[in-house]
């Protein structure tokens, strides 16, 4: 009876086999088919980064002679780029550069965003499209612009200068020219992080902000204390992507070069040092040294962040 009772049983598990296997074989199959869409992703990820920093990585450890061709160096190019003070000196100098930039931008596009938020200003629509325009002008475009406009003979904001009692101003003086391009690059990204600012701010609940308004908060205190302690991770994460921005500083300085070539020398930023080392010297093998030690640190820099948001619990 025991034998007879057990067959029923185990045709029953055969027939169940199949119907749980088929989710399974179901599942693997869309797996397979979602691995295409990734696909164009990972060539051009590959074609376009890994290979390309390959290659410069693989250039670094060799040196090429008029006389005995190209020959293994070793770590040679990243010892003569380490103690090189022309490449610190434009690391100093970009470093400098978002200490001062990065604030008073991050600043501008916070208090823009609130009001914008908060519906203070009408229009508010229109003014953001205005104020994201300058993004999506050229970098090139938008240096050669500024270029004339600070032109220390013809241009308009000498002319303004002279006319509110400051005289004999060069905007593209060699103490003046760091911060006309601080000028500049605020000028071109003040939109962009407004625009992510804002919206971060329109994630924050309402009724938030409604009870601060119930309890007669000031417009300040809304900003300071309900509208800012909750848009610090956006705010965080952008402190971190400019700041990967002001080491890359290019081409703001490589356009006003032609302007005032005095005021901007051929190593200004770590960039233009990679670049005039390479197109200017014909250096290639320290270029491309310069280009791997830049990248270690802005890889640091990335790392740092996302270490700092995981400590913070902005990630999960």
């Amino acid at each position: 009876m025991s034998s007879v009772a057990m067959q029923p049983s185990r045709q029953a598990d055969q027939l169940r086999a199949p119907r749980r296997s088929q989710p399974r074989r179901q599942q693997h199959r869309h797996d397979r088919h979602g691995i295409w869409f990734i696909v164009p992703f990972l060539v051009a990820f590959l074609m376009f980064m890994v290979a390309p920093l390959g290659y410069a990585i693989y250039a670094s450890l060799y040196t090429t002679k008029i006389i005995g061709g190209t020959v293994f160096s070793g770590a040679a190019n990243y010892s003569q780029t380490l103690t090189d003070g022309n490449f610190w000196s434009g690391v100093i100098r970009v470093i400098i550069f978002g200490a001062i930039q990065i604030p008073v931008m991050l600043a501008i596009a916070f208090f823009f965003a609130t009001v914008f938020d908060l519906g203070v200003a009408k229009f508010g629509r229109t003014f953001r499209t205005i104020f994201f325009i300058p993004f999506a002008v050229p970098a090139v475009v938008a240096a050669v612009m500024w270029a004339f406009l600070l032109e220390p003979q013809f241009g308009p904001l000498t002319h303004a200068a002279n006319a509110v009692g400051i005289h004999n101003v060069n905007f593209f003086s060699s103490s003046l020219m760091l911060p006309s391009i601080i000028v500049i690059a605020i000028w071109e990204w003040t939109g962009y992080n407004m625009v992510i600012l804002y919206t971060a701010l329109r994630s924050v609940p309402r009724d938030v902000v409604e009870a601060a308004i119930l309890d007669h908060a000031s417009f300040w205190k809304i900003i300071l204390r309900v509208k800012l302690p909750m848009v610090r991770p956006a705010i965080v994460l952008l402190v971190f992507l400019n700041s990967i921005g002001a080491l890359q500083l290019f081409t703001e300085p490589l356009i006003l070069q032609y302007f005032q070539p005095q005021a901007i020398s051929v190593n200004y930023t770590p960039t233009l040092y990679i670049y005039n080392t390479a197109i200017g010297a014909g250096e290639y093998n320290l270029a491309a040294a310069a280009a791997v030690v830049l990248g270690a640190v802005i890889v640091v820099i990335s790392v740092g962040s996302l270490v700092f948001r995981r400590r913070k619990g902005q990630l999960a």
